[in-house]
Order: structure tokens, then sequence, then C-alpha cells
């Protein structure tokens, strides 16, 4: 079992820091009479109470989140996107050119990113050909320096679930953050790491409203853990980090939790009818499993079906320079009239080739 404390993971100048605190930071319970903050108390031109500064702490918003996902108000963070969470992971637990994360390619490039952005060594462990994570390899390769370990559940860009024993593996043997990205999470059916959340004082799982719930626009990204780990975290984010209407945008969403589900639903139907008829195109060798809202495609030339696409207003991504997905496209799935777009496209590709 893990030995983890987390104490001795944190950057020391992170443990010994006295945060920032904001004017609404101050007090706790009702007020009238805002004077603390140096706002312009006439109000906005933008409308009515955007003068003030929204709660630093998105308190009524941890409150349903946590009630929608099972878990206390104390163990949810919010960040800009999944992407701010990510980098104050590196910040919180990664000292600058001395302490390690691993990643697992093909996976979500801003692990690397935001890991080269706070000066973080990277070790990184393939995964197998169908996509699975090397368990052994990736404890291997932990060093006394290494402090975080992402793995991206389902995984992007090939779409698929990692075997759930392995993760549990990971957390169990390592003494450093599992980070488990589950942005694709409401598209499989699996039960969300965030159950172990009680369990595991190492486990941090990120989510999204970007996906499932089609707020990408609002940039709301969700960390789950243990109270001490989002500590941290509250500790060292931007003091407004996420401003009042997404906020209050995203606290009026939550409401239409089954209008979700069904979008949810539609989109899996839509996934495996796209799935079939991209399986039918001759420029098409095959599609990878996924759990997802996208599918990764393996075609016969991506660089000129990419072209192609492009030539003609459709926008996929290609995946052809990542590890393991050579000639590889990940394709969204997108409403019936799009997804008709792109296979009528792609049968004229195949057309040019028999042709030329």
């Amino acid at each position: 079992m893990s030995s983890f404390d987390l104490n001795k993971i944190v950057r020391p100048n992170v443990l010994a820091m006295e945060p920032y605190s904001c004017a609404r930071d101050e007090f706790e319970g009702e007020a009238a009479v805002f004077l603390d903050a140096n706002e312009n108390s006439l109000g906005s031109l933008a409308g009515e109470g955007y003068n003030r500064y929204p709660d630093p702490r998105q308190t009524q918003l941890r409150i349903k989140v946590a009630k929608i996902k099972g878990v206390k108000p104390e163990q949810v963070f919010f960040g800009n996107g999944s992407d701010e969470p990510i980098d104050l992971l590196y910040r919180a637990f990664c000292r600058p050119t001395i302490d390690r994360a691993i990643i697992n390619p093909p996976t979500y490039g801003m692990y690397k990113v935001q890991a080269a952005i706070n000066e973080t060594p990277v070790d990184e462990v393939l995964l197998t050909p169908n996509f699975q994570l090397q368990t052994d390899k990736i404890l291997a390769a932990v060093k006394p320096e290494t402090k975080l370990i992402f793995v991206c559940s389902p995984n992007n860009p090939s779409g698929n679930l990692m075997k759930r024993a392995d993760i549990v593996r990971l957390i169990e043997s390592f003494n450093g953050i599992v980070v488990v990205d589950e942005a694709y999470i409401d598209f499989a059916e699996t039960e969300s790491f965030t159950k172990l959340i009680d369990r595991y004082p190492n486990l941090v799982v990120l989510q999204t409203f970007s996906k499932a719930w089609g707020m990408a626009a609002l940039r709301c990204g969700m960390a789950f853990a243990q109270k001490a780990v989002i500590d941290v975290l509250l500790k060292i984010k931007y003091p407004y980090n996420i401003n009042i209407l997404t906020q209050e945008t995203v606290f009026k969403a939550l409401d239409r939790e089954a209008e979700k589900n069904a979008m949810v639903k539609e989109i899996l139907a839509n996934r495996a009818e796209l799935i079939r008829r991209l399986n039918a195109c001759k420029c098409v060798e095959c599609t990878y499993p996924t759990n997802a809202n996208f599918v990764l495609a393996k075609v016969t030339d991506a660089p000129a079906i990419y072209r192609y696409l492009v030539s003609r207003g459709i926008i996929v991504r290609s995946r052809h320079n990542v590890a393991l997905c050579t000639n590889g496209l990940r394709i969204t799935v997108g409403k019936a009239g799009e997804d008709d777009t792109l296979i009528n496209a792609l049968n004229e590709f195949g057309k040019t080739l028999q042709n030329s």
C-alpha cells in the first residue's frame, strides 16, 4: 500500500506560504453594505451586480456539484477549464527542474505542456498497442523525485477506458499524486473514480463541464480530492478564478441534468452509427473502441485525407504524428447532418483514389 504523506510532497515554499486573503475571504455570513474591495459602488455598465467580485470559493456551486457527484463540498475545486487544476498540481507539488511527472502517451497534450511551463521533467511510458497502461513499467519509472502520475480515462485521443484495476494499483503503490482525468466519463458506462476519493488521499479526479454538459465556452473544470489536497489548490489559485457569469450559468444548468443525460444518450446513438459508417468507408482501415464522444479512426493516408477534408470545410483532428496513432484521425461525434457531410466527403476521397 502507498505510504502517502501530503506534507512530504507539497513544495516547501507552498507549504510555508501565507495565501493571499481577498476581501470576500475575511468574513462569513450575510452583509448589506460592501466597502471592503474597492469596487465601483455606483454599479456596472454590464448589468446589475457585475460591479462586485464573485465568490472566490464558489460556495453555492460547490455545494450543488457535491450533491450531484456524491462527494463533500470541501472535496470540490473549480478551475478555468481542467487546464487550471493541471497547472496548479504542478505548481503545488513539483519543484522546478527537480521533481518529475509521468505521462502515458498517447494522451492529453496539456500534461506535457504544463510540465514544460513549470519546468517539470516528464518521464513517458507508452501505452500498449491497444491503448492500455503498462503498469509495471510505470511503477518501474517512478523515481524519488516523481510527484505526479497522469492517467486519462477515457483516454484522449484513443477514447478507451483504462482498466480500473491498473489505475487502482497505481494509486495504492505510488507515494505521490495519481491524477485520473475523466473529462469524457459521462459517455462511458463505468463508475467514476470520485467514488474512491474518501479511500485514497493521493487520488485527484478531474472532470469538466465542457463535454457532456455542453458548456465549453464557459471554461469550468472540476477537481475532486480529499480536503487536504483541495486546500492546497485553493491556497495557490488566483483569488477570483471563476467569474460570476460562469458560476451563475453553471449553477442554473445543473438543474437540467435530465436534459444533459438525454444529450448523452443521443450522442451515444450517433456515435454507434458514425462508427458503422466509418468502417464502411474504403479509406478507413479501422476504428478503435471508444468510451468518449469521439472516434479514433485509422485511415489509409491521414495527411492527405485531413487536407481533403479541410478543403471541403470539414475539420477533424489529425493524430498522425502522435505515438501509436499513425494515420489516425480523431473525429468528434457530430449532429446527423454533420456526420452525413463527413461520410460523403470520405467516400468522395475514396473515389478519387480509385480514379487516379
